[in-house]
């Protein structure tokens, strides 16, 4: 239990991919790498598919006269791809381009300041990887670094306190910028499901905001490796910087793995599995996964949100109630929901699947 009282989340131990990369004659992946699961040949070469995820312009979605319009656009982009770019966000390139640099120079501490910042036996945020349950899983090609940031009374101390002081500054500055961006998107969802508006700020007030920053080095047999296990996202909304504009991020559809190639500072969205069950499956929560090159690093800022801990979580009653559907989730609260997620290790959207009601 952590100083409120709450359940700790835990990941286990694992060393850092770049420490390995930086080893002399490094050629071979280390066992414990490779995944003989990859199925290569599920990858699309067709690069219309890529060019067809959604691209939404926050400014007419706050636009009186082209916000129906953009709704329509957001409504298909959660219903049928469960991702979008998000363009016209309002937040500053001057931020973005000060936060890629300070992400790289985080990432390019020495070890020794990075073991201040690594995580500690039975928690997860901090330096390392998630869902690391047993000592003989596969482990991903990328180091990562996770930390609460909203709200204020939920962070780790700990960790905040010891980041370098500009870095600290520039990601309090971002996580209130991003934060706000998502409160509107869950607004205009709300809009476009006609759940009550109340409902929707209900569940989001205590909006309960996660940074991942992501570090994935070059590999020597980038084909062996997978830079992070296909999965769904726990969270209500995924917002996504693709830090230095390197490719690897592919999504799930239609059987296929269709690369997202990122725009110049646009946000990469997608749905997460709390708002699959808030929107009673109407919006989908999407299997992503990144893959590696052999020559360049890539980096990502992830941002996740959800509702407050304690929130009761299950399919919004104003949109059941409208639709006279059965309810295909349980309800449960957001803690219960993420105790039972981090108890295993990542597999595609099996997880989701054991909170159906049938």
């Amino acid at each position: 239990m952590d100083a409120d009282g709450e359940k700790q989340w835990s990941s286990l131990i694992v060393p850092s991919v770049l420490e390995i990369v930086k080893e002399k004659n490094f050629t071979t992946v280390p066992p414990r790498y490779v995944r003989s699961d990859q199925d290569s040949a599920e990858v699309t070469d067709d690069s219309s598919l890529s060019s067809e995820i959604p691209v939404i312009d926050m400014k007419r979605l706050c636009s009186v006269s082209a916000m129906d319009s953009e709704l329509e656009k957001l409504d298909f982009a959660c219903q049928y791809w469960g991702f979008f770019q998000l363009v016209n966000h309002g937040i500053d390139s001057s931020l973005l381009d000060k936060l890629e640099t300070e992400v790289k120079e985080f990432f390019n501490l020495s070890m020794e300041e990075k073991k201040e910042l690594w995580q500690r036996s039975g928690e997860f945020e901090g330096f390392g990887q998630v869902n690391i349950v047993s000592d003989d899983q596969k482990l991903d090609w990328g180091d990562m670094f996770i930390l609460t940031t909203q709200p204020i009374r939920s962070r780790k101390s700990h960790l905040f306190s010891k980041l370098p002081s500009s870095f600290r500054e520039t990601v309090e500055t971002y996580s209130c910028e991003v934060k706000n961006i998502a409160k509107i998107l869950f607004a205009k969802m709300a809009s476009v499901l006609e759940i009550k508006s109340e409902e929707m700020e209900d569940l989001f007030q205590d909006v309960w905001q996660s940074i991942k920053i992501n570090y994935y080095p070059p590999c020597p047999q980038p084909e062996q490796v997978m830079g992070l296990t296909p999965h769904s996202d726990a969270a209500g909304l995924t917002i996504l910087l693709q830090v230095n504009q390197v490719e690897g991020l592919q999504i799930k559809k239609n059987g296929k793995w269709v690369l997202v190639k990122p725009l110049r500072n646009a946000f990469v969205v997608n749905v997460g599995e709390i708002l699959e069950i808030i929107t009673n499956g109407r919006y989908r929560s999407i299997e992503h996964r990144a893959l590696v090159n052999s020559e360049k690093e890539r980096l990502s800022v992830a941002m996740f949100h959800s509702p407050g801990k304690e929130t009761v979580i299950g399919p919004a009653n104003s949109l059941v109630d409208r639709q006279k559907k059965q309810r295909l989730f349980k309800s449960m609260s957001t803690q219960e929901y993420f105790d039972a997620f981090f108890a295993q290790k990542l597999n595609g959207k099996s997880h989701l699947d054991d909170l159906m009601t049938t």
